[in-house]
């Protein structure tokens, strides 16, 4: 007979349970404690990860070593402002991040009008997701839309750029489709997750449910090149059904999930 008490037997349970849990998820549980409060492990990374969240949505993004990047890969990268004239006022006008500056909104103007496809990338609120997780996404998607025969204009990195700027670009350069990739709101398990969002025939004012996203593109999370293989697969649905948004989802998911059984 063992001499342990039951309700030993029944922590050493829950524990043996949290730890098989703990593999399977970056979020903070069964952190232990020490007296009151945390263990100072579990609390020096807590403030580790708060450290790397803030610094992602300060952090400058080092635009010519980006856009250097891309020209090496084929990309013929344009660098333009959003309306906020700093990272303070990006961060208090979120509405100015959603419209370009005049001087980005004339470069623009100059250029190639009619393609198929407008890649966007913006710093957002994570520059550390742009810098890591850009270039492999765009490295795999690459060559599946050109597969598809869609033509894809010049690529415009956007400075303080929030997700609506895309569809300003989108309009001026006269694109079927804009794609934004843009670095997402850090948490404190995920400082630099990759966003991409898309939009058929964009225009200024668009409603975010116009939009298609797949958001958490990171090594830890869903990687760039199934990323690319799922932006692939959404803007092929897009083509197909010319939209985007709740009408896409509509149209390509009004299966039922479960049989429907008829009643006699």
């Amino acid at each position: 007979m063992s001499s342990d008490p039951p309700h030993g037997r029944d922590l050493s349970a829950v524990a043996d349970r949290l730890a098989r849990l703990k593999q399977f998820t970056p979020a903070r549980i069964g952190l232990g404690r020490a007296g009151p409060g945390q263990p100072t492990a579990a609390n020096l990374k807590f403030l580790l990860d708060h450290a790397r969240a803030r610094d992602a949505v300060h952090a400058a993004l080092d635009f010519e070593a980006i856009a250097g990047a891309l020209s090496a890969r084929g990309w013929t990268p344009i660098h333009v402002q959003s309306a906020a004239g700093d990272r303070t006022e990006y961060l208090r006008r979120p509405d100015l991040g959603r419209r370009l500056s005049p001087a980005g909104r004339l470069i623009l103007e100059r250029q190639e009008r009619g393609s198929d496809v407008s890649v966007v990338a913006a710093d957002g609120l994570s520059s550390s997701a742009i810098a890591t997780n850009l270039l492999p996404t765009l490295i795999s998607l690459r060559p599946l839309l050109q597969r598809r025969r869609l033509t894809i204009g010049p690529l415009v990195l956007v400075e303080q750029g929030r997700v609506a700027i895309g569809d300003e670009i989108g309009e001026l350069m006269d694109a079927k489709l804009a794609l934004v990739l843009i670095g997402e709101r850090p948490g404190l398990s995920a400082a630099d997750s990759l966003g991409a969002y898309i939009t058929w025939r964009p225009r200024v004012g668009s409603m975010d449910s116009r939009r298609n996203c797949i958001s958490n593109i990171r090594a830890a999370g869903l990687p760039p090149e199934g990323a690319a293989r799922q932006i692939d697969e959404l803007v092929g649905r897009a083509f197909m059904h010319s939209t985007t948004g709740v009408g896409l989802n509509e149209l390509c998911f009004t299966e039922p999930a479960f049989p429907v059984i008829e009643s006699r």
